[in-house]
């Protein structure tokens, strides 16, 4: 009899982890991907000694799988922190970058003095911030909105000016629409254990500091961290060492049941693959059409997850024909701004390395639901668009010595309230011996998928053993 095979659907960064973590368990596996190349939107170019990302440039340290994939892997030794010396990040405000106040965490301010001399809320704002010391803490357990969790604890303008653009901007999201319970649990846990997410959070920070986690270097961890040669050395080394049949330019044309157990996957080549298991490591529309006869309840719960497209351009420049200022890290825009883009980020700034001596990487965000009027320019204009806003914002109008587009269209899932019984239901529908994991589910971030695919690596195991 032969040993049981696992179908994974799916090569970005939750497929590819799931392959490793199934071949951790000594299991065999086949992984398909349908396009040219692995990784999704972990994309990394290199080009003239310049590290351009396409998607995301980072991930968090505060959630250990994705670290603890690349130590795994033997990337330890090239994991890249921030660079902190030069930590600083804006909020435009009314056409002009306006520093976030120093020891706002999250979205609370942890010192008094910065956050009283800012200029970004107003002092009326400030004083409706500090009512979250003593309006009382829902207790019912609900799901509701980022907008309805931030305007009930800390007042419209904590939304409109911190919580949007820096929050729901992780998730390319709208703050009206987005689930708290599926984003930031935390915000619920903190102001139920603290009556507070003010004392919450100041109470989290003292622990922190009284048991201080320092890295192998014995400074203290980077919030984010990449690689010395980009995100993309993740996929890189993932396919380096996986062992099992890799397989590019296969999409999947078909899923059926079998009358025995396991699945039949028919190739869009005319061949068939039959796996005892299958890991759907896909969009949530893609599994709803794979699964839309053989579970029709399931599929109609995926084709339920929205999604939008969200893109990113980069552009070098000599240090020299920019502006003496810049801004820190980056300037993230309001959707209140109104502008036809998102964010700016100074890739070369927030990490060392990512241009030569003498130059800057700036990289501009567009799409998602608040400038979705920018996916749909051709790439002429998105540049003349953005050049726009570097100019009115950020002065910089010099001659971009490269510049990079990444437009990804339907990319991003969105966690509207509910999202996570949605999820629920979703799973309890799937036939057994059948898992879908990845960014539509329970965390779009690269250690949420790593760990989403740990547990369904541990699932499948269980069930074919």
């Amino acid at each position: 009899m032969s040993p049981p095979h696992i179908a994974i659907v799916g090569g970005g960064i939750a497929g590819l982890s799931a392959a490793w973590y199934v071949q951790q368990r000594g299991l065999s596996y086949t992984l398909l991907e349908q396009s040219d190349r692995w990784g999704g939107k972990l994309l990394t170019e290199w080009i003239d000694g310049f590290v351009v990302e396409g998607g995301p440039d980072s991930f968090i340290t505060q959630k250990p799988w994705g670290v603890q994939l690349a130590r795994e892997l033997g990337l330890g030794e090239r994991l890249l922190g921030t660079n902190d010396a030069a930590r600083k990040v804006y909020v435009l405000h009314k056409g002009r970058p306006t520093p976030l106040p120093d020891g706002v965490l999250l979205i609370v301010p942890t010192k008094f003095k910065p956050f009283v001399l800012s200029s970004l809320i107003s002092p009326l704002g400030k004083l409706r911030m500090g009512l979250d010391l003593i309006i009382p803490a829902r207790r019912d357990g609900q799901d509701e909105t980022l907008a309805d969790f931030v305007t009930r604890r800390l007042g419209r303008e904590a939304l409109d000016k911190i919580a949007e653009p820096l929050l729901s901007g992780i998730y390319n999201a709208e703050a009206d629409k987005q689930s708290l319970l599926a984003t930031f649990p935390r915000f619920r846990q903190l102001e139920q254990e603290h009556g507070s997410l003010t004392r919450g959070i100041l109470a989290s920070r003292r622990s922190r500091q009284a048991a201080p986690q320092p890295s192998a270097n014995g400074k203290a961890p980077s919030m984010f961290v990449s690689f010395t040669g980009g995100v993309e050395e993740l996929v890189q080394a993932l396919c380096a060492q996986l062992t099992g049949n890799l397989r590019l330019h296969c999409p999947v044309a078909a899923l059926r049941r079998l009358d025995q157990r396991g699945f039949a996957l028919d190739l869009a080549d005319g061949s068939t693959l039959q796996a005892d298991a299958v890991i759907l490591a896909t969009p949530a529309f893609v599994a709803a059409d794979l699964l839309a006869e053989q579970a029709p309840e399931a599929a109609a719960g995926l084709a339920g997850i929205r999604y939008v497209g969200t893109g990113t351009i980069s552009l070098a420049f000599r240090r020299a024909d920019l502006p003496a200022q810049l801004p820190g890290f980056g300037v993230v825009i309001p959707a209140s701004e109104r502008r036809p883009i998102n964010a700016i980020t100074v890739s070369s700034v927030k990490f060392d390395g990512r241009a030569p001596e003498g130059t800057v990487l700036l990289r501009a965000f567009f799409g998602g639901s608040r400038s979705p009027q920018s996916m749909a320019l051709d790439d002429e204009a998105l540049l003349r668009t953005v050049r726009g806003e570097l100019r009115s914002l950020l002065d910089i109008d010099a001659q971009p010595l490269l510049h990079r587009i990444y437009r990804w269209p339907r990319s991003n899932p969105q966690y509207d309230v509910g999202h996570l019984e949605r999820v629920a239901a979703i799973e309890a529908a799937l036939p057994a011996g059948l898992w879908v994991t990845g960014s539509p589910y329970r965390g779009v971030g690269i250690p949420d998928c790593v760990k989403q695919a740990q547990d369904t690596a541990a699932a499948v195991s269980d069930y074919l053993s």
